[in-house]
């Protein structure tokens, strides 16, 4: 079994913001519920999951999960990886913890326990899946703008699940946080691991080994990336158009 930590602090103040004038971007709706609560029935609903903290805002959250499995606590109003913190502090004794941004109402209990079965198949401190283009595309009849890299297996995009070690979570602050702030970038990934890295990424010649290798050395931690078919792990909801078809994907679903 693994604990759950659902990252729902975001501000609402970028493009979504003209979907919506809600504080948060969790909160906004979709249907008859609050984006982040589509993120925690699923995970409620996964085999394997225990334990779920919500991070964000405890007054407007606090009643929409009934479950005694659910906690919400106050976001930090600091960054994200702050916010990581916070969740963890109410896990003690946890041993693996599942980190889950808000901003993916698509996600399946299915999704993610598949993700967490082929993460048992490896020993890690941290754990990332990805996406083949491929699955992404042939979910979903319009192409989905994603962020995608091309690396010598393939074309992938990053999902939105993290399964770590919270043990590890301190001494990876500093680096983290770099890496976080760059996730959406391609590039700037690249180069805080070095010119000769990112010559060969746009080479397209950097195999999955070589970036899982790279990275578990600057963050100090075995790192493992894994391989998911399932596109709801990386499709989120940064933009109207996304919100657009999530709210047109979990409609047709219904």
């Amino acid at each position: 079994m693994v604990d759950a930590v659902v990252l729902a602090g975001s501000p609402n103040n970028g493009p979504l913001r003209e979907c919506s004038p809600v504080p948060y971007e969790a909160l906004i709706p979709i249907g008859s519920k609050a984006m982040v609560q589509y993120v925690v029935e699923a995970l409620m609903l996964a085999r394997g999951v225990n334990r779920i903290v919500v991070v964000g805002p405890r007054e407007e959250l606090v009643n929409c999960f009934q479950d005694s499995r659910v906690r919400v606590v106050s976001s930090t109003g600091g960054g994200l990886l702050d916010n990581v913190q916070r969740g963890l502090k109410e896990l003690p004794g946890a041993r693996r913890v599942l980190l889950v941004s808000s901003d993916i109402p698509l996600i399946t209990p299915r999704a993610i326990e598949d993700f967490l079965d082929l993460c048992r198949d490896q020993e890690a401190d941290l754990y990332y899946p990805i996406i083949p283009k491929d699955a992404v595309d042939s979910r979903f009849a319009n192409p989905v703008r994603r962020t995608y890299v091309s690396l010598k297996e393939g074309i992938f995009t990053g999902g939105n699940l993290f399964l770590l070690n919270p043990e590890v979570v301190s001494r990876c602050l500093p680096l983290g946080e770099q890496l976080v702030a760059a996730r959406k970038s391609p590039l700037r990934l690249c180069r805080l691991v070095g010119l000769g890295f990112l010559i060969r990424f746009l080479l397209h010649r950097v195999t999955l080994e070589e970036a899982q290798a790279r990275v578990s050395r600057l963050l100090g931690i075995r790192g493992v990336v894994v391989v998911s078919r399932y596109p709801e792990v990386g499709v989120d909801v940064d933009k109207p158009v996304d919100l657009a078809l999530v709210a047109r994907t979990l409609q047709q679903a219904s």
